[in-house]
């Protein structure tokens, strides 16, 4: 009995071995990625024991202080906390329910598209913006919105208005930063969806058109179902970036005059961490941000589950 079980685990060992000699060059594809994420996501998660320490340059990472939670404490009694909560929240509330639902709205327009030249030339189109660099954007929206000799302003003046200061202005910050993302990351974000949307029967339409359903019982009842998994998952994935709104964007758009309302995790982190070198602190303040969005993956993740949805775990 010992020796045929003997037997059967030397056959199944054997037999995974002869499988992954077939399929070494699908395995040997894998390496980038795994390099990938060991090297950059990984290793530097060693890098969050800084929050826990008084980092000091000249003593090193292990020579510094022990400090426990001293720097969450200082975080949390801080004044400036609450404020970088609300307008952090704020722009990424803005950023979720009038950004994520666009790319979904776009790609089944696209879908419906028949002419196969011009959906191609349509989402070519529709993607170009993503490869543009924040700097780009922020400098198109400093041509388009300022008040000296920006398109925006003098068609207001010419349809008999006065001009609006929309880069200084605190009420125009948040639409301006979610209008930047809606323009440059929408047509990009439809891949995914279009993707699902390719993976749908084409028999289950003309079963429904024999039926009598017109084209939009056929997306209520075989388009949004197939795609539904989909925008689950990529929802739970938005929640986990939730606070991440993207240093880059947010630094180049504050001024002065709207930084009351414009400043968030990420510039405070930027400010306070490299300029001002409390490494630290600033670490405290990111461990934050992420524990958040681990929060919200889980507490998604597991509500997803309960309605019948595969989750992302």
């Amino acid at each position: 009995m010992h020796a045929r079980r003997a037997g059967g685990l030397a056959g199944s060992s054997g037999q995974k071995l002869r499988q992954l000699r077939m399929d070494r060059w699908l395995y040997l594809m894998l390496v980038p990625g795994i390099l990938y994420f060991v090297v950059f996501k990984y290793l530097p998660m060693w890098g969050v024991f800084l929050a826990f320490k008084d980092y000091q340059p000249f003593l090193g990472f292990w020579g510094s202080k022990w400090v426990g939670l001293k720097h969450f404490e200082r975080f949390f009694t801080d004044p400036s906390f609450w404020h970088l909560l609300r307008n952090t929240f704020s722009i990424a509330s803005y950023n979720l329910i009038f950004y994520f639902p666009l790319p979904i709205l776009l790609a089944l327009m696209l879908n419906e598209l028949k002419n196969e030249l011009f959906k191609r030339l349509a989402q070519t189109l529709i993607y170009v913006p993503h490869f543009f660099s924040w700097v780009v954007i922020s400098g198109l929206s400093y041509i388009l919105l300022t008040t000296e000799g920006g398109i925006v302003n003098q068609l207001i003046q010419a349809a008999g208005g006065e001009k609006i200061a929309f880069l200084l202005s605190k009420d125009w910050f948040r639409t301006i930063i979610t209008s930047q993302i809606i323009w440059k990351e929408t047509g990009w974000g439809t891949i995914l969806f279009l993707a699902a949307l390719s993976g749908v029967d084409p028999s289950l339409y003309e079963a429904a058109r024999m039926d009598g359903a017109g084209r939009w019982r056929q997306l209520m009842h075989i388009t949004l179902p197939a795609i539904r998994s989909t925008i689950v998952i990529l929802l739970i994935l938005r929640l986990g970036h939730f606070f991440e709104l993207g240093f880059e964007q947010i630094y180049l758009m504050l001024n002065a005059m709207n930084r009351e309302v414009g400043e968030t995790f990420d510039t405070y982190i930027y400010t306070n961490g490299i300029q001002q070198g409390l490494f630290s602190y600033t670490t405290a303040v990111g461990l934050f941000n992420s524990f958040i969005g681990l929060i919200l993956v889980v507490t998604a993740n597991t509500i997803a589950k309960r309605f019948g949805e595969e989750g992302v775990y």
